[in-house]
Parts: C-alpha cells; sequence; structure tokens
C-alpha cells in the first residue's frame, strides 16, 4: 500500500495522467510539487515515469519548484522514473538532467538503465 494511495495527491494523479490544465490549476492555488506519497513519490517522479508525452508537465513542475534528485517511490528519483519505466523516454530524461539531475543518486530499484534507454532511442531495432 502506498501513502495516499497509488497516485498520492491530486497533482500527482493529473501529473501521471498528463493533465496539463489541472496541473496548472493545482500548483496555481498551492499544491506543492515536492510532497511525498503515492506509488511514484512525487509528481515529477510521476509525470516522469508514465509517459514521454508529459514532457510538458514535467516542464511545469521543473519550473515550478520540483526537485528532481528527491527520493522515493518505486523508483527512487524522478531521472531513475524516465530511465527505468518501460515507458522510459529520452526527451524526458535529458531534460532533468539539463535541470540538475544527479545521475549518481542511488535508488530504490532500476528496471533499465540511461544507457538501455539511449540506445533505443537512437537505434529503434536495438
Amino acid at each position: 500500500t502506498y501513502q495516499g494511495g497509488e497516485h498520492g495527491t491530486a497533482l500527482q494523479a493529473a501529473s501521471y495522467r498528463g493533465n496539463q490544465a489541472i496541473a496548472e490549476l493545482l500548483l496555481e492555488k498551492g499544491a506543492d510539487p515536492n510532497v511525498q506519497g503515492g506509488k511514484y513519490g512525487t509528481a515529477l517522479q510521476a509525470a516522469s515515469a508514465s509517459s514521454q508525452k508529459n514532457v510538458h508537465i514535467v516542464r511545469l513542475l521543473l519550473e515550478r519548484g520540483a526537485d528532481p534528485n528527491v527520493q522515493g517511490g518505486f523508483f527512487g528519483t524522478a531521472l531513475q522514473a524516465a530511465s527505468g519505466s518501460y515507458k522510459g523516454s529520452l526527451t524526458i530524461v535529458e531534460l532533468l538532467l539539463e535541470r540538475g539531475a544527479d545521475p549518481n543518486v542511488p535508488g530504490e530499484i532500476l528496471i533499465l538503465n540511461l544507457m538501455e534507454i539511449i540506445l533505443k532511442a537512437h537505434m529503434p531495432r536495438w
């Protein structure tokens, strides 16, 4: 069981589902992007793990103060969520690294490593 259920907070649920309008509204009303709970830990981790289509949510959360190095949830950090999820996204990995994500932070579970996701992005038959 996860604190706050699978998605933790409303912001985490909106971030995981890629609902930018709801995420923006929640942030405007004071939602903290670094609150932990749910399966993925934070809203940034949820958005990073869920889909490459969520790059706009990842960018929004980073602009609103989300810390890419917060540890928690299933994967550990947002970078580990983006690279470790079966829906991993090179675009999100690059964005997180540009915004200060530390690739050396240890995590709980890492299914895919960064090299694998980079190879898959650049060598589709790999």
